[in-house]
């Protein structure tokens, strides 16, 4: 795949996780502020290089309802915050898939 595909296929999937998790955390917000459980959770990011991780926590910023709060480059991974702890599984599993592995592609890392 060309670095221009993985790269649209990074925008476009940075644009629908925003779009999901916005709807989301609105819902969340709105229809069950009481029962909010967030909390902080671990992503390893694998072989990406310094920037490549900033970037990373860059985009996850910009997904309403997470936020990275550190890069730990010895371990390789990220300390996020998450509006819902509930799927956090899933949505670090999202991002796996949505964000680093898109990133690993651009930058050449190994899997």
């Amino acid at each position: 795949m060309t670095r221009l595909l993985v790269m649209l296929r990074l925008l476009v999937n940075l644009a629908r996780g925003a779009l999901a998790s916005g709807w989301a955390t609105a819902r969340i917000i709105l229809l069950c502020p009481k029962t909010i459980n967030a909390g902080l959770a671990r992503l390893e990011y694998g072989d990406l290089d310094e920037t490549a991780a900033g970037l990373l926590a860059a985009l996850i910023t910009l997904t309403p309802g997470t936020t990275a709060v550190d890069i730990d480059t010895g371990r390789h991974e990220l300390l996020l915050h998450l509006l819902d702890l509930d799927r956090a599984e899933a949505t670090l599993a999202a991002m796996r898939r949505d964000l680093i592995e898109p990133l690993r592609r651009l930058t050449g890392g190994s899997r």
